[in-house]
């Protein structure tokens, strides 16, 4: 920093803030309510093929149905409802799934002798990307698979 810059005060608090925002047709989003029961994965499996059937997008569903599962399972197993999952379809297919829990998800390289552990190294190398984001009430962890044939 140059040493006259720093030695005066601030001459105002102005910010430029720029942002693009893209939309996405509400017919290219769906939203699933995920139930507090592990009953629930195999409901959210049904629901997503139903779903990818509408867009047909038949090719991603194997892939999609593991990703699901271990997002539905994990906030099952360590989040806290209200719990949802959400498919956003537009260049590339977006698994969402929010919970009402802020506990930070990790990526573990589970040990041959582990029994669990592999669910977000499986997101990870089954996605195109994956992440996590936290909000006001809790934490969102996504996946993008890439839609062949999408400009």
């Amino acid at each position: 920093m140059d040493a006259r810059l720093a030695d005066q005060a601030p001459r105002d608090d102005a910010a430029l803030l720029l942002a693009r925002t893209r939309a996405v047709p509400a017919a290219d989003t769906a939203h699933w309510e995920i139930p507090a029961d592990p009953a629930a994965v195999a409901k959210a499996r049904e629901w997503i093929t139903r779903q990818l059937a509408m867009w047909g997008l038949d090719d991603l569903l194997f892939t999609t149905e593991l990703i699901v599962s271990e997002l539905v399972t994990n906030a099952i197993r360590y989040g806290r409802p209200p719990m949802d999952l959400r498919l956003i379809r537009h260049h590339v297919l977006v698994c969402e799934v929010t919970d009402s829990s802020s506990t930070q998800p990790r990526l573990r390289r589970a040990r041959t002798t582990d029994e669990g552990g592999r669910g977000l190294f499986l997101v990870s190398q089954l996605g195109g990307r994956w992440g996590y984001r936290h909000g006001q009430n809790g934490k969102t962890i996504w996946s993008e698979q890439i839609i062949q044939d999408s400009p």
